[in-house]
């Protein structure tokens, strides 16, 4: 069912008079809306739905902390994995299995993506449901657009998500989600909406905040655009032995050239015999749980580039097939916030040891210099901020 352009005017200046609050329009920023406007009308957008949309928004300043202190910037692996597959979250989502099982099956019979990794994907997005997400799209993706840090990234999806208007795909109304311009039950961008949606139960209308149909098979159509591999699994936890190389953190092998190097299953059994490509991960250094992951957990990645995250949905969709919890637990330890991440960057360049850009982000490039430090300081070279680690560089931690 196609929105009629007209109706919808009405709608969205109601709904852009709600956006413009507090914060004054600056002079940079309407300058920067009237590029978008502009880039939008190069693809097809028209004017009158970019005027209507854009017209009194005003940048978020709510939108801005969210984007600067994202929590798997600043919690550990230990908190992080506690809060997303908690005993609640287990117990709703096997419900939500039993629930939403005929839908759940063709998806999965026509896409190849099991049910459980579904369910995983709408626990950690929205809570299955129970949290679509509040904020404007569409003052969210323009503060977010006309910031500094990932702002081409931003632009595109503002584009989109004027396009889903202009074609009738969505009302104006609709538009609400996440801080980041995410919306409904598995949270897509507005270019995923876009791309890889579907109306599923042939009702006229492609709409991912109430038909699970819709949703759950878009979902599925967008993980096999993004590689995954139907009858195969994300990764699993191994147990390593006691001499490892710990400098093989992070670096990819076969899973039968890792079972040479001595990993094992966590439950101390062998490997299963294949030639699949896996990557060794320690979230939490060598005092916590060991990965090695398959590639679907880099289709996990393509969803949220976040490590953490990619293992939460991991672990959950196996508790929700009947796994048992992990055999190593990870270590309670304190979370660092971003200015002690910086603190370590800076301390670990000027020692001569890259680690990146000094921006409080503990990312590959941060894990590679620690663990080029620990290895040139006679320590465990995980590449993980031990407190070790930390006191020989006269870093203390500082949570947040």
């Amino acid at each position: 069912m196609r929105l009629n352009r007209f109706a919808f005017i009405i709608a969205s200046s109601a709904l852009c008079t709600a956006c413009a609050v507090a914060q004054p329009t600056t002079p940079g920023f309407q300058v920067c809306l009237n590029d978008i406007t502009e880039a939008a009308a190069a693809q097809g957008v028209s004017q009158q739905v970019s005027e209507s949309l854009l017209s009194e928004v005003t940048p978020d300043p709510k939108v801005i902390e969210f984007d600067r202190r994202q929590p798997e910037f600043t919690q550990t692996f230990a908190d992080y994995l506690e809060t997303r597959v908690s005993p609640t979250r287990l117990n709703q989502g096997r419900q939500q299995l039993k629930d939403q099982a005929n839908i759940l099956d063709r998806v999965a019979a026509e896409h190849g993506v099991p049910a459980h990794y579904l369910v995983a994907f709408w626990g950690l997005e929205t809570n299955y449901g129970q949290y679509l997400g509040r904020m404007s799209t569409v003052r969210s993706l323009a503060t977010l657009a006309c910031d500094t840090r990932r702002s081409a990234f931003f632009r595109e999806e503002l584009i989109a998500a004027l396009q889903l208007v202009d074609a009738g795909t969505v009302s104006p109304e609709q538009l609400k989600g996440s801080w980041a311009g995410a919306v409904g039950n598995f949270q897509f961008l507005p270019s995923v909406y876009r791309d890889h949606a579907v109306d599923a139960d042939g009702d006229g209308s492609i709409d991912l905040w109430d038909n699970f149909a819709d949703a759950a098979e878009s979902a599925a159509r967008f993980l096999r655009a993004r590689g995954w591999e139907p009858g195969e699994r994300w990764g699993r936890e191994v147990s390593l032995p006691a001499a490892f190389d710990y400098q093989l953190t992070d670096t990819t092998a076969s899973v039968d050239d890792w079972s040479a190097r001595g990993v094992m299953q966590a439950d101390s059994s062998p490997l299963p015999s294949s030639d699949i490509t896996a990557r060794l991960l320690l979230p939490a250094g060598a005092q916590g749980p060991a990965f090695l992951v398959y590639p679907n957990f880099d289709v996990i990645m393509r969803w949220n580039p976040s490590q953490f995250y990619a293992l939460a949905v991991g672990h959950l969709a196996d508790r929700l097939n009947g796994a048992e919890p992990l055999v190593q637990s990870p270590p309670n330890e304190p979370a660092l916030s971003t200015e002690a991440v910086s603190e370590l960057q800076l301390t670990l360049s000027e020692a001569g040891f890259d680690s990146g850009p000094i921006d409080g982000r503990m990312g590959p490039a941060t894990r590679q210099g620690i663990r080029a430090y620990q290895l040139a300081n006679g320590l465990v070279p995980d590449g993980h901020p031990t407190q070790e680690t930390l006191n020989k560089l006269g870093i203390k931690p500082s949570p947040r």
